[in-house]
């Protein structure tokens, strides 16, 4: 049986970092990375964005071209799925059929999208966006002439690719389900905000509306019945409602873990010699007051590689990696660093209406984090009030006009 020295599951950014965090950390076994997608590793978030628009064809999206990991003699299987994890016999099984050994395993799969549970998801035009080939059907459904489209989740995906529709003169309806868009994770300022902007571009934004199911013509979506039993008509649906963590093997095979799997401070899971990253893995944050939790960033999927490379490399150190997240709409660069987790006080800087501000989120007078929107300077700056545990005077804090180096 063929074998590798470590075995990375999931081509994405946390599987592309890992392998390459191994090369540049010195390690000269054999890599081995497995892919469900038939591409080489590339950025997840400018699809919803500058690839979807056309800003950005697919070749600027390799995270490195693939002959590098020739070079690097990292060896990939694409369109691979593992179908099973034997943790004894450190032996995988594939979806081809054949099996692979591994010395250390690093499972970086991310998630699958979440799926409307109603009847109709299954219809033709109902789409995710979370590959090439998501966005690909989406863009050749547009370019076929589809131009009503409805988006079900006010999350950050949902919005981006709201954005990103209607400036190309479509019809955008967004549904979301609770009273306010981005309501896990961010302040009614910045939720308000967000909502007048997609509004203000011709979105046609509902928040507190429950679909009941999408209605089709038996083979193709054509609407989306709310449960008041308005229907809205649509050409295509995106659903951007969450992602369920792609780990059903590993916790098969044992490994503990709820929502995701579970991983400790090295980014190690309970079985041996298996680590995991990135979005399936939850870990006691340190900056959510050590609640266990996944982030789900490019940021954290990046770190946790270069954690879990290192420790095999024999520099073994705790993940306590700052995170921090980013979203485009329109022309607002949305800067976030830290996590809100717990806040009860929220302080605005600057001017909502002239859409350059930012929201900082306390908890006891303690600055958690910030969500910054065209403010890079408090973006770079709030980070150290984060990192600090400052607890900054109010008013001083409220005042754009300070900088808020001055407050850590």
């Amino acid at each position: 049986m063929e074998k590798a020295d470590v075995v990375i599951v999931g081509a994405g950014h946390g599987g592309a970092q890992c392998a390459l965090a191994l090369r540049q950390n010195g390690f000269e076994g054999t890599i081995t990375v497995i892919g469900r997608e038939p591409e080489y590793p590339y950025e997840r978030p400018p699809l919803s964005k500058e690839y979807f628009a056309r800003e950005k064809t697919f070749d600027r999206l390799y995270i490195r071209p693939p002959t590098f990991w020739a070079e690097k003699e990292v060896t990939f299987r694409l369109s691979t799925e593992v179908t099973k994890v034997d943790p004894v016999a450190k032996e995988l099984t594939l979806s081809s059929g054949g099996a692979l050994g591994y010395g250390k395993l690093v499972w970086a799969t991310g998630g699958d999208p979440r799926r409307l549970s109603c009847s109709g998801a299954e219809l033709a035009g109902v789409h995710a966006v979370r590959t090439r080939e998501d966005c690909d059907t989406l863009m050749a459904e547009v370019d076929a002439g589809t131009k009503n489209i409805v988006v079900v989740g006010g999350g950050y995906i949902g919005l981006e690719a709201a954005a990103v529709l209607s400036k190309m003169g479509l019809k955008v309806t967004l549904l979301e389900a609770l009273p306010r868009v981005l309501a896990r994770v961010a302040g009614e300022e910045l939720s308000a905000f967000y909502q007048d902007e997609h509004r203000a571009h011709g979105v046609d934004l509902r928040t507190g509306v429950a679909v009941d199911c999408l209605e089709g013509d038996g083979h193709r979506v054509t609407g989306v019945k709310l449960a008041d039993g308005e229907i809205i008509p649509a050409e295509a649906v995106i659903v951007g409602i969450g992602i369920v963590p792609a780990v059903g093997p590993l916790i098969l095979a044992g490994a503990s873990g709820a929502n995701g799997v579970d991983v400790d401070e090295y980014c190690r899971t309970s079985l041996p010699d298996i680590y995991a990253i990135g979005d399936c893995a939850a870990f006691a944050c340190d900056y959510a007051g050590g609640t266990v939790m996944r982030v789900e960033s490019v940021q954290n999927a990046n770190d946790m590689a270069t954690c879990v490379a290192k420790g095999i490399c024999g520099d073994e150190k705790p993940y306590k990696a700052f995170p921090w997240f980013w979203s485009n709409q329109y022309d607002l660069r949305l800067q976030t660093a830290g996590i809100n987790m717990g806040f009860d006080q929220t302080v605005v800087r600057g001017d909502v209406s002239a859409r350059s501000f930012s929201v900082v989120y306390l908890r006891d007078g303690k600055v958690l984090a910030l969500d910054c929107v065209n403010m890079v300077k408090d973006y770079v700056q709030g980070r150290k009030l984060v990192e600090a545990g400052a607890r900054p005077d109010l008013e001083r804090l409220a005042d754009a006009a300070t900088p808020l180096k001055e407050l850590v």
